[in-house]
């Protein structure tokens, strides 16, 4: 289908279209972001309350839940960067070269944090020696760990400020071609 039919359609096709976009990318950005807060204010302060954050084996155990989580992660972001791609393809808002920073922006944040820190961090903590003691956390680890909820803070404030842009930025689109 060539650029100048999809531009030919009915305004109403082209309102569905938009709606069904904004769904996508506002629903997917509440998972996500719910997501992350659970995980880190709810399950990593819970098994570091616990203790477990300081037995052999949690870096194995870390690796797996963040090698998952990172995954979602990417995919996540992936599916918004395509749906403001999409709608600003579709549509020409106003607010899309801002969406298409920040939905940039959180892809490149889910992507270092899946392919750069993630694998740092389970390299530092894990305990390959079964015969030398416990070693004590490396002051690297804790210069990740800064890293990481750095990239977390820029997550949550950039994927905010897409939300509320796809949600009133978009709308507001939506209602001038009405």
């Amino acid at each position: 289908m060539s650029l100048n039919t999809l531009r030919s359609q009915s305004d109403s096709s082209f309102i569905s279209n938009l709606s069904n976009w904004q769904v996508l990318v506002v629903a997917t950005l509440m998972f996500w972001l719910s997501s992350s807060l659970i995980l880190d204010a709810v399950i990593m302060p819970s098994m570091y309350a616990s203790g477990m954050m300081e037995t052999s084996g949690f870096a194995a155990a870390g690796y797996s839940i963040f090698w998952l989580f990172n995954r979602v992660e990417v995919l996540s972001a992936g599916v918004v960067l395509t749906g403001v791609l999409a709608l600003r393809f579709l549509f020409k808002p106003s607010q899309s070269g801002r969406a298409l920073v920040l939905a940039s922006a959180l892809m490149a944040i889910a992507t270092t944090a899946t392919y750069v820190l993630s694998p740092q961090m389970s390299a530092l903590g894990l305990h390959l020696n079964p015969f030398e003691a416990q070693a004590i956390v490396p002051a690297s680890m804790n210069v990740l760990h800064g890293e990481y909820f750095g990239l977390e803070i820029l997550k949550f404030a950039f994927g905010l400020l897409l939300l509320k842009v796809a949600v009133q930025g978009f709308e507001s689109e939506e209602a001038e071609s009405l």
